[in-house]
């Protein structure tokens, strides 16, 4: 049937997204454009249309991918794109499915301020702790901006305005281009010399990023954050957000905002002042009501309606306290008398008289004691001395010698106890118990010992 050579609308869009998937020039590819009906959907889906002078295209952007931008897409905003061309196949409509997403043309500066914003970040610059409060009533106000610029003139106006009072020191600085950031700096370390400045404003009027871009470099950060002064940044518009505003101790929208942040309205201070005054005179008339009824009510008081009763009733009383003290002295006094004579009793005890006394008999005794025990060991020790004699006597040779014993000796002093210690002709030094006997040995008879058998 001739019915049968034609295609369904799906199947055909279905062949055409098949081409398109199978193409590889048709995948990851680079688009530069130019943002319009940009829509978030509330799933996180983003739905734009890229386009450029002369033509234009669908684009989206799934929440899996751009859940890690950094920065919200806007109508207007040239971006430079990287993804995938398909067929969306409920339209028929080929579209760019985005995987990534970065600025055109501020790309480059948009990645530095928030890889800069990033790591000062972590450092502390931005912490709340390390901000310092702004003086409520500052006598003197510098201002850091370009001297020709509309800042100045609004920031001026505006101080003049609200706080007449207060001096301002202007610090002419470059705020844009490559010298503006070494400008600022100095600017500010030229501030902080001095020891009259109470607040410090820094910053300009609106621009692009590339002309605020001197509020972002980390030499300008890093000297707001040294500054001893309290310093209020106010770059750009309301809209305008940098570095030096994130550092600073306080971000102002504007130079007048600033302005207005760093002095008081005087018509307030005025006001707060005859309030306080207000408050003064009817706080003194306060306290001075209460001290007149306090004074009345001292009038009307016993005391001074009838002060001989409190006199004589204090004349009682002394009458009575009197008495306690006496009785409480006498006791007082027996009790010391008491613990006196305890003393001089112990006093007495020893008194170096009554211990000498005391050592003398103790010395007697001892040596009484030390004569006897002295007698006692000599008689002891004479005995044991005549026992030891008499059994010396008893044991001696000389004794033995006395019954006609004798002792031989040869010519080198030995003892001769046997025959064979002596030959004939040797000679020999007998002793006997009155003397000695010079002989010759004239014979050597040898007899068998008695045991021998």
């Amino acid at each position: 049937m001739m019915s049968e050579k034609y295609l369904t609308v799906q199947a055909l869009t279905k062949y055409i997204k098949r081409k398109f998937d199978a193409d590889p020039h048709l995948q990851d590819v680079f688009v530069r454009g130019e943002i319009s009906n940009f829509k978030q959907h509330s799933s996180g889906h983003m739905y734009f249309t890229l386009k450029d002078e002369k033509a234009r295209i669908l684009a989206v952007m799934f929440a899996s991918y751009n859940r890690s931008m950094k920065f919200l897409p806007e109508n207007g905003m040239k971006v430079l794109i990287t993804g995938d061309i398909s067929v969306y196949e409920s339209s028929g409509q080929y579209q760019i499915y985005v995987k990534e997403m970065q600025p055109d043309g501020i790309g480059d500066l948009f990645l530095a301020y928030e890889q800069m914003k990033e790591r000062l970040q972590k450092e502390g610059l931005f912490s709340p702790d390390n901000k310092k409060p702004l003086p409520q009533h500052p006598q003197t106000v510098g201002v850091i901006t370009s001297p020709t610029g509309a800042a100045i003139r609004d920031i001026l106006t505006t101080i003049k305005r609200r706080f007449p009072i207060a001096n301002i020191l202007i610090f002419p600085a470059l705020v844009q281009g490559e010298q503006g950031a070494s400008s600022v700096v100095k600017a500010i370390g030229k501030a902080n010399e001095r020891n009259d400045i109470d607040v410090l404003i820094v910053g300009r009027g609106g621009g692009s990023i590339e002309e605020l871009w001197t509020f972002n470099e980390e030499s300008v950060a890093r000297a707001i954050f040294a500054s001893t002064i309290p310093i209020i940044s106010a770059v750009g518009h309301e809209t305008d957000f940098t570095i030096a505003d994130f550092v600073a101790d306080t971000r102002a929208p504007t130079p007048t905002a600033a302005a207005e942040i760093a002095v008081p309205h005087i018509n307030e201070l005025m006001e707060r002042v005859l309030n306080r005054q207000a408050r003064l005179f009817r706080g003194m008339k306060e306290k001075i009501s209460l001290q007149q009824e306090r004074y009345d009510r001292l009038k009307r008081s016993y005391a001074f309606r009838y002060p001989r009763r409190l006199y004589e009733q204090k004349l009682e009383q002394l009458d009575k306290m009197t008495e306690a003290l006496v009785r409480s002295t006498k006791k007082l006094s027996i009790t010391k008398e008491e613990n006196f004579n305890q003393l001089k009793k112990r006093f007495v005890r020893h008194h170096p008289e009554e211990l000498l006394k005391l050592s003398l008999e103790e010395h007697t005794r001892l040596t009484r004691a030390l004569n006897r025990g002295m007698k006692e060991t000599l008689i002891k020790q004479q005995k044991e001395f005549s026992r030891v004699i008499a059994t010396l006597e008893a044991l001696s040779p000389l004794k033995i010698m006395d019954r006609g014993y004798s002792l031989a000796y040869n010519e080198d002093g030995k003892l001769i106890k046997n025959v064979s210690q002596v030959k004939t002709e040797d000679q020999l030094t007998v002793q006997v118990s009155d003397g000695k006997i010079k002989c010759v040995v004239m014979n050597i008879t040898e007899e068998r010992n008695r045991n021998d058998k």
